[in-house]
């Protein structure tokens, strides 16, 4: 047993150490060909646990909101009630207060998140930034609405580090508690006094919006990296398959060439992996900064957690080594084809027809997205998903057909030369340029869902809600005498615009936000449960929401032209290693350095052009059922993936121009 046992035990570890000595020994270019392949996996493994920290982030803010918008026992709460909750909006300097009132029904009511005990009546419990204001500000124009500060809110009870928010203690009993409420900004900023038995733990529609909106972004970015990985498990291949094929001819078998190949590419992958997450990491203070919402992030929110972080690092290597093992079929089959550098069999048309039937699927069902609700944002997120691998699985074919016609058409040595590489080999073309051609397909749906802009109401106009049955002129003739002392011009009249219909106490303020300040701090309380709010306050969660989706459409664009441009400069960097012998030869047969320069330019820019346009055209169409018009922002972001795109490409190949010189510097062959 113990013989037994120690023959796999011997080949597993002859087989890392023949790995370990190919990677060790392999010369100055191999070695610049294993560091290529780890900073590509450190790309792409830092912005995969972005990705995934953005979901995780989205998810810990829904949970941290849910509990201030109260539901009642018979909405998915249950037994007895212990405590009257109520929410309103405030608002400071035009930024937003929430507001959370409550007030205990018996002797032991839940504690709320982020809190020790349940707050006694006449008690302010104030988040950080809050008892911040509270301490700047001069108490006529915000401490005067709320009581003496008892504690600091901990993170668990806040969307956001700088959020401001309120948890005021009451008797069960007062007017705040009791008073009728509506909520006239549909946000979900205002809840009338509803008895709980517990908070709530189920996520806002308001927070489900962008919790979709999250996932949409992380298929745009997630799909073009799973390419960006693909590529790099392919890395210097014609090198490695030249290597692997002399062993098998030497007499190794087709599973220790696999095994080889596996503990190369998985150790070069682990190391670029853990390379990645420490990048991740570094970055994170800095991302807390995006600002989502009306404010940034907690570092911690943005972390995907233990168990993520240890899912990717053991996934990305595992899925490098596959890929890197899916690409040995040549070697195995017919190691001395490889050796010899025969031109690989042509590849079948029959691959373009995968992104047409993806394209014809979705114009099947983009009419009844809208209507399925999340089911149809599943499908949506499927045949997002399917649509970039299936670009990505005929671009190959069409760049050996746009190779063709470069041949066809050729006038000069360089296009020529273009043509001829585009036709021998499309697969290491397509990998030079996927990651921008497919940029375009998120530049192409980013473009039509650009929203217009919420111009800014009347910030000196405050108006306050009359409840059914009162009189508005005794309301407005209280808000006068509360208003001493403070230049104000009082009137009633109907409501314009959410508050369309009911009748408004209307107090115009001049003077500037300090004066409207003091104004909302003298009416706090004029009307339980109503809060004097101008037109720009009522505008303010519309604008945050335009403004979040043009912040994530530029990190998503940002996100996918790193992929795509990191990936433009390693795969052609990569690639120059790989075709060092046939430079090599060219240059020994005389042709200057600029032709051949001028021909690897030729075979990134034509793909491009003709892949980048047709993918930012699936774009469109896959947009087309949401699409809120083109406008401004729409043009400059198709505008901006032209340039650049191209500029990327271009410069990415200009970055490889000193490699190109270097491996023709002395182009006398040698021996690998």
């Amino acid at each position: 047993m113990t013989a037994r046992a120690a023959g796999p035990a011997r080949t597993a570890r002859t087989t890392l150490e023949l790995s370990w000595r190919l990677l060790r020994c392999g010369g100055a270019r191999n070695l610049l060909g294993s560091l290529l392949t780890l900073a590509a996996v450190a790309v792409s493994t830092g912005l995969l646990l972005f990705a995934l920290g953005a979901n995780h982030a989205f998810a810990e803010r829904a949970a941290a909101d849910a509990w201030r918008h109260p539901a009642a026992p018979g909405d998915g709460a249950s037994g007895t009630p212990a405590a009257v909750q109520a929410l309103s909006t405030d608002y400071v300097r035009g930024d937003p207060v929430t507001v959370v009132d409550l007030g205990a029904l018996s002797a032991d009511p839940p504690v709320p998140p982020g809190m020790p005990r349940f707050p006694e009546p006449g008690e302010l419990w104030a988040s950080p930034a809050l008892a911040e204001r509270l301490a700047d500000l001069p108490a006529g124009q915000l401490a005067d609405r709320f009581p003496e500060p008892a504690g600091t809110l901990g993170d668990d009870a806040l969307v956001s580090p700088g959020e401001l928010v309120a948890v005021v203690g009451r008797d069960a009993a007062a007017p705040v508690l009791t008073a009728p409420r509506s909520d006239t900004t549909g946000l979900e900023t205002t809840a009338a006094p509803t008895r709980i038995d517990a908070f709530n733990t189920g996520t806002s529609s308001w927070m489900s919006v962008y919790r979709v909106l999250a996932g949409v972004a992380s298929a745009l970015m997630v799909a073009p990296l799973l390419v960006f990985g693909g590529a790099a498990a392919r890395l210097t291949v014609a090198r490695r398959d030249g290597r692997l094929a002399a062993l098998r001819l030497v007499g190794a078998t087709p599973a220790q060439v696999v095994a080889i190949t596996t503990a190369e590419a998985v150790l070069t992958a682990a190391a670029g992996a853990v390379l990645g997450a420490v990048l991740y990491a570094a970055a994170v203070p800095a991302l807390t900064h995006i600002t989502i919402q009306g404010g940034g992030w907690f570092a911690g929110h943005l972390w995907p957690g233990p168990p993520g972080v240890a899912a990717v690092l053991a996934a990305v290597p595992l899925l490098v080594g596959a890929g890197a093992v899916a690409g040995l079929r040549r070697v195995v089959v017919s190691p001395l084809g490889v050796a010899r550098r025969e031109t690989p069999p042509a590849l079948r048309a029959v691959r373009i027809l995968a992104p047409l039937a993806v394209l014809v699927a979705f114009g099947a069902v983009s009419g009844g997205l809208l209507g399925m609700r999340y089911a149809g944002f599943a499908v949506l997120l499927v045949l997002m998903t399917l649509a970039f691998l299936t670009i990505n699985y005929a671009g190959p074919w069409v760049v050996s057909v746009i190779g063709g016609c470069m041949v066809a058409l050729a006038r000069g040595p360089s296009r020529l030369l273009a043509g001829r590489r585009l036709r021998d080999d499309p697969r290491s073309v397509w990998r030079t340029v996927a990651g921008v051609a497919l940029t375009g397909f998120v530049a192409g749906f980013l473009a039509l869902l650009n929203p217009g802009t919420i111009e800014d109401g009347a910030s000196d106009r405050l108006r306050i809600g009359v409840p059914d049955g009162r009189d508005p002129a005794a309301i407005a003739a209280r808000a006068e005498r509360r208003l001493g002392g403070i230049e104000a011009a009082v009137s009633t009249g109907d409501g314009d615009g959410p508050r369309g219909g009911a009748k408004v106490v209307t107090i115009t303020v001049p003077g500037g936000a300090a004066a409207v300040d003091r104004a909302r701090t003298a009416l706090h309380g004029l009307v339980p449960g109503r809060v004097a709010t101008t037109p720009a306050d009522d505008g303010t969660g519309g604008r945050n929401l335009l403004g979040d989706l043009r912040t994530g459409a530029l990190t998503v664009l940002a996100v996918s032209f790193l992929i795509g441009t990191t990936s433009a400069g390693i795969t052609g960097a990569s690639a120059v290693l790989d075709r060092r012998r046939t430079y090599a030869m060219l240059r020994l047969a005389g042709t200057p350095l600029e032709v051949l320069d001028r021909a690897r330019r030729q075979e990134t820019v034509v793909p491009l052009a003709v892949m980048g346009g047709g993918s930012l055209l699936a774009g469109l169409f896959f947009a087309s059922p949401f699409a809120t018009g083109v406008g401004a922002g729409g043009a400059l972001t198709l505008a901006g993936f032209v340039v650049l795109g191209f500029g990327g490409i271009l410069g990415a190949s200009a970055l490889s121009r000193p490699l190109l010189r270097a491996v023709t510097t002395d182009p006398a062959p040698r021996p690998d």
